[in-house]
């Protein structure tokens, strides 16, 4: 069934060219230049040379999907092993992973849920074509072993996988599985999770809490001694988030009437669109501000602040998590399935955090949560000890050893009691 598929892509792969819009399946990155130069080498560490059939990860859309499978991508690159992405053009994937110096396979698929009928409709009749081309990228890069982290590529790749025996590790970053990982739960081999209320959706013993890859840097952060100034980091991640933007500034002038405003510090992420409405809102109220659109050291703001505010996607929460930073969630409200609210309340069951739903974030809030927590520096140790306590260091480590032992059909044990 592969065949026809699997030459369509070689040949538009040969001729340098990407597919026309009626095919399936292209790649993008760097090409294999020899078996001694596994991908991933453009980081400048030297690698060893390439061992055993490679492993093919799926994950897209989201920086919280590609940013931990890069982790783990650069993790098993650094034990000798190779590794093929499988996306779609929309998501952040087509842009980072060839970035880090991967190859990207892309499927034409989308969404099934939380969008039009028209857009539900249009991914089903893409189904048939996506599923052929998952079939030829898994008879091209015949891969010892399939991960998958999410997104909208990962469902025809897993039942192509499942359907061929390949065997299928699942790292579920969110507290709610998405489609796919849900469909896919009771077939796979092994799978890691981000938080103990995922583990439900996989069998028994086939499960592990073993948390989410992310940068170390964020588990070396050290407790930071509260100053008089108190420092609040906002970021709605790399595109901003205008809730979180509106809130600071209708807050503005409630701390400046009051006369809280000087005692504090502001750290403000917010996209490129906002950047500079934004900005001069702070300037007109003298606040102690820095802003931008973005910020590329954010282990180093985080140990600068007393407090994070941010949504609530699986990378974000493992980083608070990590760093041991109190912080208030509030979740996109848009999110499949709500999972950003799932993961914002495991956080807030364990004291680590303070939840606000998207609707009722507003610069009134905003006042009334700082005022608490200005109040009792108790409040912040009790939500950075609960934080930490969610940490979860070496997941990338425990990712790459599950997926070298499914390609070597050792006996898994597992690390963490469900």
């Amino acid at each position: 069934m592969a065949a026809h598929c699997e030459g369509m892509i070689n040949a538009r792969l040969d001729a340098g060219n990407e597919p026309e819009s009626g095919s399936f399946a292209h790649s993008h990155g760097p090409p294999d230049t020899s078996e001694t130069a596994p991908a991933g080498a453009a980081e400048g560490i030297e690698l060893p040379p390439v061992t055993g059939r490679p492993f093919l990860i799926a994950a897209g859309g989201t920086g919280g999907h590609v940013l931990p499978a890069l982790q783990i991508a650069r993790e098993l690159s650094r034990r000798g092993r190779s590794c093929f992405f499988v996306g779609t053009e929309r998501g952040l994937e087509k842009r980072l992973v060839p970035e880090a110096g991967f190859r990207l396979e892309l499927l034409q698929t989308g969404a099934l849920k939380n969008v039009s009928a028209a857009r539900r409709l249009r991914t089903l009749l893409q189904a048939p074509a996506s599923l052929f081309a998952a079939e030829a990228i898994l008879e091209q890069t015949r891969p010892a072993a399939v991960l998958s982290l999410g997104g909208y590529a990962a469902g025809p790749l897993l039942v192509m996988a499942v359907m061929h025996g390949i065997p299928v590790l699942i790292l579920e970053p969110n507290a709610l599985p998405g489609l796919s990982h849900r469909w896919a739960g009771p077939f796979v081999s092994w799978a890691l999770v981000g938080f103990p209320e995922a583990a439900r959706f996989f069998p028994h013993g086939r499960v592990e809490i073993a948390g989410i890859p992310i940068r170390e840097e964020f588990f070396a952060l050290p407790r930071k001694e509260h100053a008089a100034t108190f420092s609040i980091l906002i970021t709605g991640g790399s595109q901003g988030a205008k809730q979180l933007n509106e809130a600071a500034l209708e807050a503005l002038p409630l701390w400046s009437k009051s006369g809280t405003l000087g005692r504090l510090r502001f750290v403000h992420q917010t996209g490129g669109a906002d950047y500079e409405r934004v900005r001069a809102v702070y300037a007109s109220h003298s606040a102690d501000a820095s802003v931008a659109p973005f910020f590329s050291d954010m282990a180093k703001l985080f140990a600068e602040a007393d407090l994070i505010v941010c949504r609530a996607g699986a990378s974000a929460v493992a980083e608070i998590a990590a760093a041991g930073k109190a912080s208030i969630l509030v979740p996109y409200p848009f999110a499949a399935d709500q999972h950003q609210l799932r993961n914002a309340e495991s956080m807030a069951q364990a004291g680590a955090a303070r939840v606000v739903v998207d609707r009722e974030w507003n610069g009134e809030r905003f006042v009334k949560e700082i005022a608490v927590l200005l109040k009792s520096k108790a409040i912040l140790a009790t939500m950075e000890d609960a934080a930490r306590k969610q940490a979860r260091p070496g997941a990338a480590r425990r990712a790459a050893d599950i997926l070298e032992s499914l390609a070597e059909h050792a006996r898994i044990r597992p690390v963490s009691d469900i």
